[in-house]
């Protein structure tokens, strides 16, 4: 088995070479992503509000032109932002249409694309979902999660970035009751190849779209989404800061639910923190 390890560097303004030497740490981007590959790449554009709130341009760019290097045949970017907002428009205010065409990567609106329905067998609370048609489809997933607290979930990183692909129309009643324990069940229904955390800015206090901004300047990249949230939370409770983080790490419903629901990593003595 291969060793579970959550990788992180410093990073001040050289973003492509940082993110590189994490990925490196855990064989490099070839280990991930083999020639020829359709490779889904999700960031966060729930919102068009600056970053950390949404994914840094310059942090997707690199991304998506490591993954090319790499040998990938299409990069596809998708996205649903909040039910409130259109996803393209969001994308285009963003910047990110103009990034994505100067790269030769696909903006992929999910909303205007193919849905699947998908039953949950083994959760407690969330038993069908409706997501993108791509995600049984690419061939390879990257989550590109940002580093924040939340007004309702406590925290979004990595496990709660997956609500971008539910239908927007089902996220009002998941967010009506036990939001926190339905985020990791609704990781059940895929399972990402990378994830890559910028963590360079982050907030510490309200979130997702505003909020106290401190720069912890790390990127993180891993293949377990509760390593790498667990890690983060550490990062954002070294803040004194009046937020929703008052508990240990292991203790937070979206982790305990998604330990229950085998996402990951059970304990810290499951995954290696390797810093570069």
């Amino acid at each position: 088995m291969a060793e579970n390890i959550v990788s992180k560097t410093f990073c001040e303004d050289q973003i492509e070479e940082s993110v590189e030497k994490v990925v490196n740490s855990l064989g490099g981007f070839g280990n991930f992503i083999s020639r020829g590959d359709v490779v889904l790449i999700k960031p966060n554009f729930n919102t068009a509000d600056p970053f950390p709130a949404s994914t840094d341009l310059d942090f997707l760019g690199a991304v998506v032109r490591l993954v090319y290097r790499a040998g990938a045949k299409s990069v596809i970017v998708g996205e649903s932002s909040t039910y409130s907002l259109n996803t393209r428009d969001v994308f285009d205010e963003v910047g990110a249409t103009d990034l994505c065409k100067r790269l030769k990567a696909k903006v992929f609106v999910f909303e205007e694309r193919e849905w699947v329905k998908k039953r949950l067998d083994r959760t407690r609370y969330l038993k069908k979902v409706t997501v993108p048609e791509i995600l049984d489809k690419a061939d390879k997933i990257i989550l590109l999660p940002c580093l924040k607290t939340h007004m309702y979930a406590r925290f979004t990183m990595s496990l709660k970035l997956a609500i971008g692909f539910m239908r927007s129309r089902e996220r009002m009643m998941l967010h009506l009751r036990k939001l926190e324990p339905k985020i990791a069940e609704l990781n059940t229904v895929f399972e990402p190849d990378l994830i890559i955390l910028d963590g360079r800015k982050a907030f510490v206090t309200k979130g997702p779209t505003e909020g106290r901004v401190e720069s912890p300047g790390i990127i993180m990249a891993g293949t377990d989404r509760i390593a790498i949230d667990v890690e983060a939370l550490k990062i954002l409770k070294s803040y004194k800061a009046k937020n929703k983080l008052n508990m240990p790490v292991w203790e937070f419903p979206q982790i305990k639910s998604a330990v229950d629901l085998g996402l990951g990593a059970a304990s810290e003595s499951d995954y290696i923190v390797r810093e570069v």
